[in-house]
């Protein structure tokens, strides 16, 4: 193929954000990239809903391919790690960001970012899982570090009809944790249950009547999405010796809190960062993902879109609109 199509985002004078469908030429990827990939899926986290839409500035240059998942198969490596055909996947280490990303039928990274597909896993499948998926994966294998066992009681998933609350959901159902679901879209309650979630818990429930430093121990554990209230409200329901891993901030980055519930209870507060996560670590969690999260359940989660659709996906994950994951096919 003597060119390809790739997404592009660009910033006009007057700073209007506006996408473009784009022919490139290999030339034209970063020459500093040591592996030539043929994509063949990505997918739209939260982040590619900012890196479409120019805000949290985390694009620093235009035009720009975004994209910050990707799988798919090595053309050409100047890497002895990867060789022609080798099936891979990428997520974090900025790239969508500060590197061209996944929408694009090609992509040209560092070696150091790339992993190898699993055994168990095909490029679609890699995708539905994506950075939401390793996340959430980082956050059960953080929880399970901290002792946090399904006999010690239920476990709450905040934000659980998005991407990683999706995931998270199905890896603590079928690993027989008893998951508590927070989610404010009443609608998504079958859909929750479909993926393993033994109750049901409406945002506005865990909005209301907090401001307390201990509440009655409720929860074992917890995988936080939201952050602030809701994050606050969850670390004063937490049992003694209980852990919450914090993966983001969509309900706001602040944390109306205070030092009790980890004095008191001796509640940890785990932080989860899965863009520059080591080599070793995504190995670990890739293998577990492939064994642990259930394919129907994956597969029940997944939305498949082409290229085109991407920018209004974008918009929509911002807004809240979105259940489950959004896989990609970059050849559609």
């Amino acid at each position: 193929m003597s060119s390809f199509k790739a997404l592009m985002v660009h910033r006009d004078e007057d700073k209007t954000i506006r996408h473009e469908m784009t022919e490139l030429q290999h030339g034209d990827l970063p020459a500093d990239g040591e592996v030539l990939v043929a994509v063949k899926y990505s997918t739209v986290n939260y982040k590619d809903g900012l890196c479409l839409s120019g805000k949290g500035g985390l694009v620093r240059n235009y035009p720009h391919i975004p994209g910050i998942d990707f799988a798919g198969e090595v053309v050409s490596s100047s890497d002895k790690r990867y060789k022609q055909g080798d099936l891979v996947a990428l997520t974090g280490w900025r790239v969508g960001e500060i590197w061209w990303g996944g929408y694009a039928q090609f992509a040209k990274v560092r070696a150091d970012w790339l992993v190898p597909l699993v055994d168990g896993l095909d490029c679609q499948q890699a995708m539905a899982i994506g950075t939401a998926g390793m996340t959430a994966m980082l956050s059960v294998l953080a929880l399970e570090d901290a002792g946090v066992t399904p006999d010690k009681g239920p476990v709450l998933v905040t934000g659980a009809a998005g991407g990683v609350g999706s995931v998270a959901t199905a890896l603590l159902a079928a690993r027989g944790y008893a998951v508590t679901a927070v989610t404010g879209r009443p609608e998504s309650a079958d859909y929750l249950r479909g993926l393993g979630a033994n109750d049901i818990l409406a945002r506005a429930e865990m909005l209301e009547g907090g401001g307390r430093p201990l509440e009655s121990e409720s929860w074992a554990g917890c995988i936080d999405s939201v952050g602030s209230t809701i994050l606050a409200r969850a670390l004063a329901q937490m049992q003694y010796g209980g852990a919450v891993a914090t993966v983001g901030l969509a309900g706001g980055a602040d944390l109306p809190t205070t030092v009790i519930p980890f004095i008191i209870r001796g509640v940890s507060l785990l932080g989860i960062d899965s863009v520059m996560a080591s080599y070793d670590r995504r190995i670990v969690a890739w293998n577990r993902l492939a064994s642990d999260l259930p394919k129907p359940q994956l597969l029940a989660a997944t939305t498949v879109i082409g290229l085109d659709d991407v920018p209004s996906a974008g918009a929509d994950i911002l807004a809240g609109k979105v259940q489950g994951r959004l896989v990609v096919d970059v050849n559609a």
